[in-house]
């Protein structure tokens, strides 16, 4: 299970193995709060390497997992579970290490909660948004778009779509055929570089992006396509069919739904993101 976790405001990609039943976290997400650095990548190379010298067992006991990256594809992560987090902390001066290891100990504890209890997964979702300065309202409306997208991907993945490009694919002809722009002119006109394109849609934008995805789905279950070409005429007729709705929209109240607000210039400009 993929999942994205909130410390110090700051996203750190993690992954649930349930077969290992641990979590597993990008080393280069936990730099990038820890050494307070901007270039996160760099610095762990050094660090990596510095270990390797050391004749640390830890830098060759680590693994790499698919995480997205910013760019909406999947690439191959350094990646470290909690255990080997907490020695790895160790290797990096930094005031917030021991917050970090409070953090992570909850992190362990609030998956086995969440194994009995679903709903606390939801709670804290929301609680992570609204840490983030988001609304209730656009909260809810996100959160109904990850069950959606999820019911997206596990029919591609029923459909025998590759995950990461194949994925990336298909979700850029959703977004252009409903928006008018594909994944990166979208995320170019709000000003974002590795924000995540649906974080930081007004709930309109979230809506129609919603309604593109659950037709795509529906569409191609009513089809049953057997080879990617398919699913990519599928995903246009899905994207159009929300794009219609939005001109529709458009037409009526003479304003553009593509916008280019972003939740970061919102905050800037001290405004509560009541839209996004």
């Amino acid at each position: 299970m993929k999942n994205v976790k909130i410390f110090d405001d700051k996203k750190i990609r993690s992954l649930w193995d349930n077969e290992k039943e641990k979590w597993f976290f990008s080393i280069v997400d936990v730099i990038a709060v820890l050494a307070d650095t901007p270039r996160p990548s760099k610095y762990w190379s050094s660090l990596k390497s510095k270990l390797k010298l050391e004749g640390s067992q830890l830098s060759q006991n680590l693994g790499q997992l698919k995480m997205q990256s910013d760019d909406g594809k999947f690439y191959q992560t350094d990646v470290a579970d909690t255990e080997q987090l907490f020695r790895l902390i160790q290797s990096i001066p930094s005031p917030k290490a021991e917050p970090f290891k409070i953090w992570l100990a909850q992190t362990g504890y609030e998956r086995i909660e969440e194994n009995q209890d679903p709903e606390k997964a939801i709670d804290r979702a929301m609680d992570s948004y609204l840490k983030l300065g988001y609304s209730e309202a656009w909260i809810n409306q996100r959160l109904k778009s990850i069950e959606v997208r999820k019911d997206l991907t596990n029919e591609w993945e029923n459909r025998g779509v590759k995950k990461g490009q194949q994925f990336a694919t298909l979700t850029d002809i959703i977004t252009k055929a409903w928006s008018g722009k594909s994944v990166k002119d979208y995320k170019d006109y709000k000003g974002l570089k590795k924000e995540n394109l649906r974080d930081n849609m007004t709930n309109l934008e979230l809506v129609l992006n919603m309604l593109a995805e659950a037709t795509t789905t529906e569409i191609s279950k009513e089809n049953n396509p057997n080879s990617f070409d398919d699913n990519k005429r599928i995903a246009n007729k899905g994207g159009e069919i929300a794009g219609e709705t939005r001109k529709k929209i458009e037409e009526q109240t003479g304003k553009k739904i593509v916008s280019s607000s972003n939740a970061k210039l919102l905050k800037e400009l001290n405004i509560t993101p009541k839209k996004i």
